[in-house]
C-alpha cells in the first residue's frame, strides 16, 4: 500500500493543524496506522496508532493530539491541538498489516510495513 501524508505547515505556538494519512488501497488488513515524526537531530518516534480497536499516543502528545479515521476515505487523520516548539518535526505515517498491536510494540518501527514520504511540521512564533 502506499501512503500519503499532508497537511503540514508553519503554525503558531498553541495552535492547531490537522494532518492526513491517504493510504492507495484499503482493506481491513491493512487498517493499522501509526504517525510517527522526526525532528532535527533527533531519533524518530512514534506518536500515535490507530486500529480497528484500539489508539494510543505518545505520552508527549496525550491530550493534544486526537487519531481518527475516515475509512470511506481511506485516509487517517492527526489533529494536533495546542502545539508547541517541540512539536517540530517531519511526520510520518505508517501501516502495519495484521493484528492490532499491543500498547508495548505500536512505538517499534519494524511493526509496519510501509511509510509515507513525511510532511513538515514547524511550530514557531
Amino acid at each position: 500500500v502506499q501512503l500519503q501524508a499532508s497537511g503540514g505547515g508553519l503554525v503558531q505556538p498553541g495552535g492547531s493543524l490537522r494532518l492526513s494519512c491517504t493510504a492507495s488501497e484499503f482493506t481491513s488488513s491493512y487498517y493499522n496506522i501509526a504517525w510517527f515524526r522526526q525532528a532535527p537531530g533527533k531519533e524518530r518516534e512514534a506518536v500515535s496508532y490507530i486500529s480497528d480497536s484500539r489508539t494510543y499516543y505518545s505520552d508527549s502528545v496525550k491530550g493534544r493530539f486526537t487519531i481518527s479515521r475516515d475509512k470511506a476515505k481511506r485516509t487517517v487523520y492527526l489533529q494536533m491541538n495546542n502545539v508547541q516548539p517541540d512539536d517540530t518535526a517531519v511526520y510520518y505515517c505508517a501501516a502495519r498489516r495484521g493484528f492490532t498491536l499491543i500498547v508495548s510494540a505500536w512505538r517499534q518501527e519494524e511493526q509496519y510495513d510501509s511509510w509515507g514520504q513525511g510532511t513538515q511540521v514547524t511550530v514557531s512564533s
